[in-house]
């Protein structure tokens, strides 16, 4: 689900278009599972998914890329400059 690599943390993730609230919402299916208020047109769930994300992890928007799955419910993001742990812990530990 998340691992580290030279360049930075990798996510599995699923997405939910089209929910009423933008909103990290737990762990489905191994991936994180985020619910998009933008619908999977012309790009807006990736690029709300991304700034969703950035806000979790306290990165800017340009250290998130996806690396695959950019027309798909299932994605994989790169978060550069962050280990795998750190992301753990601001995605679910945080208070």
């Amino acid at each position: 689900m998340i691992s580290d690599t030279r360049d930075g943390a990798v996510i599995a993730v699923r997405v939910i278009p089209r929910a009423g609230k933008s909103a990290i919402a737990g762990i489905r299916d191994g991936a994180v599972l985020v619910r998009l208020s933008a619908p999977p047109v012309d790009g807006a769930a990736n690029a709300e998914l991304i700034e969703v994300m950035a806000g979790a992890l306290g990165v800017p928007k340009r250290a998130i890329t996806i690396t695959s799955g950019e027309a798909s419910r299932r994605k994989t993001l790169l978060i550069a400059g962050v280990s795998a742990a750190a992301v753990l812990t601001k995605l679910f530990h945080a208070d």
